[in-house]
């Protein structure tokens, strides 16, 4: 990297670190108390289990029926989604979900509000609305986060409560693996989840599905090789420059699979079928085995997934 591109990628750091400390209201819990929740791997999850998903397309249809199927059918959800719908938009009854009828006239649509509020879940699974940096800074994120997860736990003191990662486009002007290796740390941890967690007396965990982190080290690694299966680059992935095709969404299945079971993905299979009955692309043996490891060596080397981490 030249002279001039470090100044100008610091430049981007500073600056991005002030947005966040301008743009939160809301302390964070401190670096230390927020490694301690994470000490030890959640508890050990059920093996059916009932799951709420909340967010908007970079959920999709297709990814949580493939997570069914990954599960052998053990896996059962509900979901409320939108077009880039904020946390906020899904809590506020007031505020309109774009594309609330489309991304929702499915049998598995179930209210938000009603469905959290059953108690009837094991996992209710979250995330937030990109460009994550506005999200934060006008739709209260820290707050949602933790309305949410209050929420769920005053209905059933025993669930689960995840949050998605995701990424932002991949023409993003910072570029995207470089937002990826940011933005964990610096927004999704540092100016969402522990400034949520510190709106408790008694924090809770609220664990990390990394889908952004897997997605960067398996993008690193094919683009290395120069391609694996139908893969050759992470255009492969997408359908477009942020939504995942049938790969990207085999991909992020599998790391909902290792955070939600604790349990290796390696093995499983990789001829599914998407949401509406017809056959996925198969991204092929040697492309789901690189798939399958790079997600258990991610989520067992990040704590805050909740998983068991290797030595």
């Amino acid at each position: 990297m030249t002279k001039a591109l470090v100044v100008v990628a610091v430049t981007i750091a500073v600056l991005s670190a002030l947005y966040v400390w301008r743009s939160s209201s809301h302390k964070p819990l401190g670096q230390e108390a927020f490694d301690a929740l994470y000490e030890a791997p959640a508890p050990k999850p059920p093996q059916t289990m009932n799951a709420m998903h909340l967010g908007h397309s970079l959920v999709s249809h297709d990814m949580p029926e493939l997570l069914v199927q990954l599960s052998d059918g053990r896996y059962h959800y509900n979901s409320q989604l939108g077009w880039g719908t904020f946390l906020k938009a899904h809590w506020d009854p007031d505020t309109p979900i774009n594309g609330f009828e489309d991304s929702n006239g499915h049998p598995q649509f179930r209210d938000a509000h009603e469905a959290i509020a059953s108690g009837e879940y094991d996992a209710i699974i979250l995330t937030e609305a990109v460009e994550i940096r506005d999200s934060i800074k006008y739709m209260d994120s820290a707050k949602m986060l933790h309305n949410w997860a209050t929420k769920a736990r005053a209905n059933n003191p025993d669930v689960r409560v995840y949050f998605y990662e995701t990424w932002h486009d991949l023409d993003d002007p910072e570029g995207w693996l470089e937002r990826l290796d940011r933005d964990l740390e610096m927004y999704w941890e540092g100016a969402i989840l522990r400034p949520a967690l510190n709106l408790d007396d008694n924090p809770q965990p609220i664990y990390v599905i990394p889908a952004g982190q897997v997605m960067a080290r398996f993008v690193r690694e094919i683009e290395k090789r120069g391609g694996v299966g139908p893969i050759k680059s992470r255009t492969d992935l997408f359908s477009d420059t942020i939504h995942f095709n049938a790969y990207g969404a085999y991909l992020v299945a599998l790391t909902h699979f290792a955070v939600l079971y604790q349990t290796s993905p390696v093995g499983l299979p990789h001829n599914l079928v998407k949401f509406d009955g017809t056959p996925a692309p198969d991204p092929g043996p040697e492309a789901a085995k690189l798939m399958q490891e790079i997600v258990w060596d991610v989520v067992t080397r990040y704590s805050r997934t909740g998983v068991p981490q290797q030595n």
